[in-house]
């Protein structure tokens, strides 16, 4: 007799919908699980056939065979095991209804019977709710993780024998209560702000900047000056998650690995070491896990030193920022990730670190610190929009009073300058200034002819790539609408144009 049961597996971030297939006939005793399983789905034989045992059912010696349809489609993990057993029950008669067409299954069966957590849950509770799937039966154990998502029904399931008699109308499945995600997030503190560093006013407003339109910032100055300090505070003028990037933070997380997660409440900050490889900094393996490019995805990526990192490790950076994803091909798979981050990086323009330095004497020869400043090669420079310089500062600025809760001012101000862009763009499935397609900049960043003949002038001088040209006009925009401008003004492309002046510091 066959039974289909429904099940999802997931690719990279994305799941497709698969049938698990049984059938239950007579011969000699025989299991098989076919459709492209790895290891563990195979190695679901022995523990789905002693479950059944184990939670009071007869076990038969049948014929059974399981097909995983599609069978292109690799079938990792073992959240297979539970829809297996049941649909092995519904062959055998165990389970006398058969209206499986509106649930999805998923849950790993422990000897005893009873379902354990599975790390793609939310994953698959996102695409059920996107593809328009009402039912799914989860371990109870993943309730924490799946609390915040509406629109399906998510049933918890803590054994075997509990599903089986939901089907036969014996027993009554808890559904997950449903919680409001905004109740959540709006209890932020943090242990730090930007009223702790004394002066850099510059670099600051830089990083107001960059988190107000998306921009990506390259901090060049001597050490000791502040640059890694500021960075560790960009997390505190960080605008919210909304529920659906918190939704992928926390699904890109659960994919990645990580054990004991919950829903994302805070924008990831990622910053890994500069000897990380290229598959860390971009994901790998024989199946392509993610990675810090996209672990840093809706966040920030920091990266310290950054003329420490290997330079094929930072190449592989320009797809990522360009793109906002990436894909990964391996023989088992070809995976897209998203990599929709800010960039912030720090550097020291020289071997010694104080080239340019009123306090310290720089000891590099000319050559030396050229080539310590073109280990970043000229594409990758081109994808910053800000430069900033951040000096070692006098002793007077120790002695002036800092604004208190000086990051949640700036936070403010960012926050209403993401709501402008996001009223502006509704239309173009943008969300940010840094978003902005070159069709539209005419369009949404318009110049007076004394701004057109400014930037015109430092396009001359400079030498500016088309790229940086628009870019300057991105940052402009974001300058405006910190101030809540309608329009670009003369002065805010003086400010932008101000931060690309990158060859007088480097």
């Amino acid at each position: 007799m066959l039974s289909i049961i429904k099940s999802m597996t997931v690719v990279g971030i994305t799941g497709n919908i698969v049938f698990v297939q049984v059938d239950v006939s007579n011969g000699l005793p025989y299991f098989e699980i076919v459709g492209l399983p790895d290891t563990i789905v195979r190695e679901a034989k022995e523990r789905v056939r002693i479950a059944i045992k184990n939670s009071g059912y007869d076990f038969f010696s049948k014929r059974i065979v399981v097909n995983l349809a599609p069978a292109n489609i690799k079938k990792m993990g073992a959240l297979f095991d539970l829809p297996i057993a049941i649909g092995i029950l519904s062959s055998l008669g165990i389970i006398k209804n058969k209206d499986f067409d509106n649930y999805v299954i998923i849950g790993e069966l422990s000897l005893d019977g009873k379902v354990k957590k599975v790390r793609e849950a939310l994953a698959i509770c996102i695409e059920l709710r996107k593809q328009g799937i009402s039912n799914i039966i989860i371990p109870k154990e993943n309730e924490d993780e799946v609390k915040f998502i509406d629109g399906i029904n998510i049933y918890m399931a803590s054994n075997l024998k509990e599903v089986a008699d939901y089907f036969n109308g014996e027993k009554i499945l808890n559904k997950v209560k449903t919680l409001e995600y905004s109740k959540v997030i709006n209890n932020r503190n943090y242990d730090m702000d930007f009223s702790e560093v004394y002066g850099q006013e510059k670099a600051k407003r830089a990083l107001e900047i960059a988190i107000a339109g998306g921009h990506n910032c390259l901090m060049i100055g001597t050490p000791g000056s502040g640059k890694t300090m500021l960075a560790q505070r960009v997390k505190t003028i960080l605008p919210n998650l909304t529920l659906d990037e918190a939704l992928e933070v926390t699904k890109i997380n659960s994919l990645y690995g990580e054990e004991n997660y919950e829903v994302a409440i805070e924008r990831p900050f990622r910053n890994p070491h500069y000897t990380i490889s290229e598959s860390g900094l971009i994901g790998g393996g024989a199946y392509p896990k993610p990675g810090e490019v996209t672990l840093a995805n809706s966040g920030i990526l920091f990266l310290d030193e950054l003329t420490e990192y290997k330079t094929n490790v930072l190449e592989m950076l320009r797809t990522p920022l360009e793109d906002k994803e990436i894909t990964i091909s391996r023989v088992k798979a070809q995976i897209t990730y998203p990599t929709n981050f800010i960039l912030i990086a720090a550097m020291n323009p020289c071997p010694c670190g104080y080239y340019g330095s009123l306090v310290k004497k720089c000891k590099c020869s000319e050559r030396s610190r050229k080539r310590y400043v073109e280990k970043i090669s000229g594409p990758l420079l081109d994808r910053f929009d800000l430069f900033v310089d951040v000096t070692s500062i006098e002793y007077s600025e120790f002695k002036k009073e800092n604004n208190k809760n000086l990051s949640e001012k700036i936070r403010k101000k960012v926050i209403q300058a993401r709501n402008l862009q996001l009223e502006r763009y509704k239309k173009y499935n943008i969300n940010l200034n840094s978003e902005l397609k070159n069709s539209y900049i005419n369009e949404f960043c318009a110049l007076d002819l004394k701004s057109q003949d400014l930037l015109n002038k430092f396009y001359e001088k400079a030498k500016l790539s088309a790229r940086a040209y628009n870019k300057i006009i991105k940052v402009a925009r974001t300058i405006a609408d910190l101030e809540l401008k309608e329009k670009i003004e003369y002065k805010h492309i003086a400010e932008a144009i101000q931060y690309r002046k990158k060859e007088e510091i480097l």
